[in-house]
C-alpha cells in the first residue's frame, strides 16, 4: 500500500468510528435522560464551599440548575467503549485491519477511562443520594483513589516500558529518570481534577474537552499512533454529542463520571504522545481554573479576604454579571485558540511518542 492510500485508509477509519460514536451516543441520550428523570437521578446543589461554610453566592447562582440529570458521562463512557468493541468485532471478522484495542496504544487510555469512571459514578450516585451537607465521596477520597489509579500507570510506563523521557518542543528529549514517576501522577490527578473543576456551567468543560481531544487526534496521528488518534476522535465525537444535550439550558450534566475519567484519560494520552507541555497548552483553561481556586485559598488563609467573589473563575465572572452563554463562549473561544497555538507548537516540535517504541 503506497502512503497516499495508508493516509486515505487511516482517516476513513477514523471518520468511520467517529461517526459511530457520534450516532451512538446521541441515540442513546434521549433515554438515558428519560431513565435518570424518572429514576430522580438529578443534579443536587452543593451546599458546602470549597474553604468550608455555606456556599450562599454559589447556591444563589445555581439554585434554578437543581433536578436537572446529571452522570451524562456515563452515555458518553458507554458510546465510546462499544465502538471500541465494534471494531474489536469487525477486526474479528476480517472487515478491518486492526481494531481499537490496541496494546501499544489505547489498552491505558481506555483502561484509565473505565476505571476513573467507576469512581466517578460512585461519587455522583452518592452525591445525589445522601442526605448530609457534604454530598459524594470526599475530596480526600477522591484524591486517593486518583492517585492509586496514576500510580497504577506510572508503574507501566516507568517498569514496563522503561520510559523516562520528556519532551520539550523545539528543544529536544530529556531523561528525566524516576522523577518521570512523580511527574505521570501529577498529569494524571491534576489533569482529572482541572477538568473537574471546570465543570461547573453548560456546554463549558464538554467544549473544552472536545477541542483538547480534537488536538490530540491530529498530534496522535502525526506522531505515527493512528489508533490513539482514532480513539481520540472517537471521544472529541461522543463530546459533541453530549453537547447537543448539554449547551445551555442543559438537559442533562456530564457529572464527576465523566470530567473526572475525560480528564484523567487525557492526561494518561499526553504522556503517551510525550506531549506534557503541548497539553499545558491545550489545557491553558482548566490550569486557569484550578489556579483560580488555588489563589482564592491561599488568599482567604493569609489575608482573611477573598481574592475572587467566587472560585472557581467561571463562577466568579457569573457573579460578575456575565450570562451563562458569554462565560462558556468566551472561555470556548480562549481554549480555541489555545488548542491551534498547542497543536502548532506540537507539529512543528515533534517529538518522540511512547506508543511508537
Amino acid at each position: 500500500m503506497n502512503s497516499l492510500a495508508f493516509h486515505i485508509n487511516n482517516l476513513l477509519t477514523i471518520f468511520f468510528f467517529m461517526s459511530g460514536a457520534f450516532f451512538i451516543a446521541f441515540l442513546l441520550f434521549p433515554d438515558f435522560i428519560k431513565f435518570v428523570t424518572d429514576y430522580k437521578l438529578t443534579q443536587k446543589i452543593r451546599e458546602e464551599g470549597l474553604s468550608g461554610g455555606v456556599a450562599k453566592l454559589f447556591n444563589k447562582l445555581h439554585a434554578h440548575k437543581a433536578g436537572t440529570p446529571t452522570m451524562g458521562g456515563a452515555v458518553i463512557i458507554v458510546a465510546i467503549l462499544l465502538t471500541v468493541l465494534v471494531s474489536r468485532v469487525l477486526s474479528y471478522l476480517g472487515i478491518i485491519e486492526h481494531s481499537l484495542l490496541n496494546r501499544g496504544e489505547t489498552y491505558l487510555p481506555i483502561i484509565t477511562l473505565a476505571s476513573v469512571g467507576v469512581l466517578g459514578l460512585i461519587d455522583d450516585y452518592l452525591n445525589i443520594r445522601e442526605s448530609s451537607k457534604q454530598k459524594g465521596l470526599s475530596a480526600r477520597v477522591k484524591l486517593w483513589s486518583l492517585i492509586v489509579f496514576a500510580v497504577l500507570g506510572a508503574m507501566w510506563f516507568s517498569f514496563k516500558l522503561h520510559w523516562s523521557i520528556i519532551h520539550i518542543p523545539g528543544i529536544g528529549d530529556f531523561d528525566i529518570g524516576l522523577w518521570y514517576f512523580p511527574l505521570f501522577i501529577f498529569i494524571l490527578v491534576g489533569t482529572a481534577n482541572s477538568v473537574n473543576f471546570t465543570d461547573g456551567l453548560d456546554g463549558l468543560a464538554g467544549g473544552l474537552l472536545a477541542i483538547g481531544y480534537g488536538v490530540f487526534t491530529v498530534i496522535s496521528y502525526f506522531y505515527g499512533l493512528p489508533m490513539l488518534a482514532t480513539f481520540c476522535a472517537v471521544v472529541t465525537a461522543s463530546l459533541i454529542a453530549f453537547l447537543w444535550f448539554n449547551v445551555p439550558p442543559a438537559r442533562i450534566y456530564m457529572g464527576d463520571t465523566g470530567s473526572l475519567a475525560l480528564g484523567a484519560t487525557l492526561g494518561v494520552i499526553a504522556m503517551l504522545t510525550n506531549a506534557v507541555i503541548i497539553l499545558a497548552i491545550v489545557g491553558f483553561i482548566f490550569i486557569l481554573e484550578t489556579l483560580s481556586i488555588i489563589l482564592q485559598l491561599f488568599w482567604k488563609k493569609h489575608f482573611k479576604k477573598k481574592l475572587f467573589l467566587i472560585a472557581p473563575l467561571h463562577h466568579h465572572f457569573e457573579a460578575k454579571g456575565w450570562s451563562e452563554t458569554q462565560i462558556v463562549m468566551r472561555f470556548w473561544i480562549m481554549g480555541a485558540c489555545a488548542g491551534v497555538i498547542g497543536l502548532i507548537v506540537g507539529l512543528l516540535g515533534m517529538g518522540q511518542g511512547v506508543g511508537i517504541l
